[in-house]
């Protein structure tokens, strides 16, 4: 398999397919030439508007000038890697992003979720499960943005703004809202929205992250712990959220 060199940088031209429904932006960067071609064309036969780069800085310019519903992230990149870029998207959006890792890198994709991924793809891509995954996360973000259900939830110091994706803790001083990505904000609003009540982990894997339940998967678990720390770090109470050992999670 033919990949560019870390010194080369190239550009791919974006492809837009008409679809029925909305058409639906991404944003992916993967400097393996074959890959990248190939996610490319799987991506625009399912009626998506891809824009691909091979290199950080080139992605970081496309992110800055063009708005994405979705962002696709190789870890190793030349010139700036995946969690760089992480960083820099989540500091000023909340655009869903998958990371790509390779077989094995349990420690990347417990990385990346730490530093606010929606999700990871393991490479060699399954092609069917990268169309899966991408569809249910840009489900959950429509979902997350629709307006006939309330646009508001409230417990006690806490009030959630689906519009925004945002969080407002009332004890905080300048009451500045706190930004969450979209799937901890769906997190977070189940388990609002079922106050005292324990949600096991395979209600949430199927509710939230929308596939089966695995032990072995962390990424539930990686979610809820940024939830969990940003909101006590905001001024929530450190017990709300709580871990029910052998069961799931509880907000009281």
């Amino acid at each position: 398999m033919f990949s560019p060199s870390s010194a080369q940088c190239r550009t791919a031209v974006s492809t837009t397919f008409d679809t029925a429904s909305k058409s639906y932006s991404i944003l992916l960067a993967e400097d393996d030439s074959e890959l990248n071609h190939r996610l490319t064309s799987l991506l625009n036969e399912q009626g998506y508007i891809v824009t691909s780069r091979f290199c950080g800085n080139d992605t970081l310019n496309a992110f800055h000038n063009d708005a994405f519903d979705l962002v696709i992230l190789d870890v190793n990149l030349p010139n700036l890697d995946g969690f760089e870029l992480l960083n820099v998207i989540r500091a000023r959006s909340q655009t869903p992003v998958v990371m790509l890792t390779a077989y094995g890198a349990e420690e990347f994709r417990i990385q990346g979720l730490k530093s606010g991924a929606d999700d990871y793809i393991t490479k060699p891509c399954n092609f069917t499960e990268v169309s899966l995954r991408i569809e249910a996360i840009l489900r959950r973000t429509q979902m997350t943005q629709q307006t006939n259900s309330p646009s508001q939830l409230s417990d006690r110091e806490i009030t959630l703004d689906k519009q925004a994706y945002t969080v407002l803790i009332n004890q905080k001083p300048n009451l500045e809202p706190i930004p969450l990505t979209p799937i901890q904000f769906k997190l977070l609003w189940t388990l609002v929205e079922n106050a005292n009540e324990v949600l096991t982990k395979p209600f949430l894997y199927q509710t939230v992250l929308e596939k089966q339940f695995s032990q072995y998967d962390r990424a539930l678990d990686m979610h809820l712990s940024r939830i969990r720390k940003r909101l006590i770090a905001e001024g929530m109470s450190n017990d709300r959220i709580q871990t029910v050992h052998g069961k799931g999670y509880i907000f009281k």
